[in-house]
């Protein structure tokens, strides 16, 4: 519709629809006409992605040492194999304490076996070379009418055993006032027990010597090495040799000694020989146990 002006009609204004405009139109006048009061923002162009500033770049960080890697790679390896490494410790701890108690055991025996043994004890002497049978005449056992008719034996004069080297002459021994056997007051001889029959005759003959001394083995040291069927001579004051043949080699405890069994009459001529034995006890100042050897006549 139109209007009339001073000079006449005016042409009509015709307005483009909002809905034919473009989608990038603006127009500052048009949106203060249609929203009075509206502050204009001037719009701004975005520009083209080939145009967009370039990212900060950031500064490269400082290549690790040697030192910070090899710590790095052994607290790796550490936590993977922490437990291995734990068992591990376990057993070198339970290896060594057993190690430990091992040693004490040994120090503990070696020194308990120092404490029995004798102080002159080094080393063990060697063993005597054999020696010939002595060869006196000998004397056979009698029979039950000539053992009663037969006149008492001559007395022991001398020792020999030729398997362990013994050759000694005989002493003789009585009794202590205590009823135990005189031993000899030297170590290089043996003695024959008065108190009993003489060897060769009917019963249990006794002959006693030394097994060792401060100064070193006795004349009986190696008596325990004997074994059954060694020959053992005694020479008597008559010029005659009774021969005894090896039955047995035993050791008895001093406190258990089996007094009958050494000393008790038997039916046949026999013979015993007695020295000391076994553990050696300082506090006492001799052997706890006695080596006897026990032999018969030959025939």
């Amino acid at each position: 519709m139109g209007y009339s002006g001073p000079t006449g009609p005016m042409p009509v204004l015709r307005c483009v629809p909002e809905a034919s405009l473009p989608e990038d139109w603006w127009d500052p006048a048009w949106l203060a006409m249609k929203s009075p009061g509206t502050i204009l923002v001037e719009p701004t162009v975005a520009e083209p992605a080939g145009t967009a500033a370039p990212p900060e770049t950031l500064p490269s960080p400082p290549a690790p040492s040697w030192r910070q890697v090899l710590s790095a790679t052994f607290g790796l390896w550490t936590a993977r194999h922490l437990a291995w490494l734990r068992r591990l410790s376990r057993r070198l701890v339970a290896v060594a304490a057993l190690g430990a108690g091992l040693a004490a055991m040994a120090v503990g025996t070696i020194g308990l076996v120092a404490a029995l043994a004798p102080a002159h004890a080094v080393s063990l002497p060697a063993r005597p070379a054999p020696i010939p049978a002595p060869s006196e005449p000998i004397v056979r056992p009698a029979t039950a009418g000539q053992v009663a008719a037969a006149p008492q034996a001559a007395r022991p004069t001398w020792l020999s055993i030729p398997s362990i080297g013994i050759r000694t002459r005989l002493i003789n021994l009585g009794e202590n006032t205590d009823g135990t056997l005189q031993v000899p007051v030297t170590t290089t001889v043996a003695g024959w027990f008065t108190g009993g029959p003489r060897p060769g005759a009917v019963g249990s003959a006794i002959i006693a010597g030394h097994v060792d001394s401060k100064t070193g083995p006795g004349i009986f040291f190696w008596l325990r090495a004997l074994h059954r069927g060694d020959r053992i001579y005694v020479g008597r004051a008559d010029g005659t040799m009774a021969v005894f043949t090896v039955t047995g080699v035993r050791k008895f405890a001093k406190d258990a000694f089996p007094t009958s069994a050494v000393y008790g009459p038997v039916p046949d001529p026999e013979l015993r020989l007695i020295t000391c034995g076994g553990v050696f006890d300082r506090a006492r100042g001799s052997y706890l146990s006695n080596v006897v050897v026990f032999a018969r006549l030959a025939g």
